[in-house]
């Protein structure tokens, strides 16, 4: 029987691509424990469009 945790997955967006207008996304998935990180995700990322490390903020 599978395990039911507390960690989940989420989809981390780029929050400078989307503001530039560019076209695509950049987008990472990554997972989190639900119970020690109850709020959103915010990481520095590399935004390979912009070619610069970026914050992306987790979406949904």
């Amino acid at each position: 029987m599978a395990k039911k945790g507390n960690r989940i997955q989420v989809i981390l967006e780029c929050t400078e691509h989307k503001n530039s207008g560019q076209p695509g996304t950049s987008r990472y998935i990554t997972t989190k424990n639900r119970k020690n990180t109850p709020e959103r995700l915010e990481l520095k990322k590399y935004n390979h469009i912009l070619n610069k490390y970026t914050v992306h903020k987790e979406i949904k």
